[in-house]
Parts: C-alpha cells; sequence; structure tokens
C-alpha cells in the first residue's frame, strides 16, 4: 500500500507539471490581463493544479510511511523522470542521450539512498 501511494503520488505531481504545460500551448492560453474569468474555462490547468493538490495529499500520506530523507527524493526524482519522458511522448520534445544519462544517475542515486531503507 505504500509504494502505491507513493506512485499515485509521482504519477499526480507529473500529470499535473504535464497538464500546466497543455494549459499554456497558444491554443488553449487566456488572455489573463483583460478577462481573469477565463482562466477559469481552461480545463487543463484547472485540472492540473487539482492534480498537484492531490499529489500533495498523497506526499503528506507517505511520510507517513517512509521517512523524509526517502519519501522527498523519490517522490521528487520519480515525478522529474516521469516528466522528461510524458514531455517527449506528448509533446514531442526533443530527447538526447545527455538526458537519458541524467535519468540514469537519477535512477542510481533513488537506488543509494533506498538501499539502506527498512
Amino acid at each position: 500500500m505504500k509504494w502505491l501511494i507513493l506512485l499515485l503520488g509521482i504519477a499526480s505531481n507529473a500529470s499535473a507539471s504535464l497538464l500546466i504545460k497543455l494549459a499554456q500551448l497558444p491554443s488553449r492560453q487566456a488572455p489573463l490581463i483583460n478577462h481573469q474569468w477565463l482562466l477559469f474555462l481552461n480545463w487543463q490547468l484547472i485540472l492540473g493544479i487539482f492534480l498537484y493538490c492531490i499529489a500533495f495529499v498523497l506526499y503528506a500520506m507517505a511520510l507517513k510511511f517512509f521517512s523524509l530523507n526517502i519519501a522527498h527524493p523519490m517522490l521528487t526524482a520519480g515525478a522529474i523522470a516521469s516528466v522528461a519522458i510524458l514531455s517527449v511522448v506528448v509533446l514531442d520534445e526533443s530527447f538526447t542521450a545527455t538526458m537519458l544519462l541524467g535519468l540514469g544517475f537519477i535512477a542510481v542515486g533513488i537506488i543509494l539512498l533506498t538501499s539502506g531503507h527498512r
């Protein structure tokens, strides 16, 4: 159960980031200066904010099961890796060998951080 909470927190955080990016694309961007109320018509932005709230709640729940020095790096690194992959798949952003190496370093770092955790 504790791992499911952690994975759902990562998924919520990464999905929120992707949705907020999608909300800022020119076809979805609301003119905030003159018509602030149009902000509430952008469902991607609203859903992204909601998912950040869900991610926060899941993070708080994960802290019941994991120490802070385990939960925070795992959630943050998981979200970073997920966003990097989602941005390539959904937004057609570039992905380089250097980025792949960086994701590998993140994975090794998480493995090292969690290896002593019981």
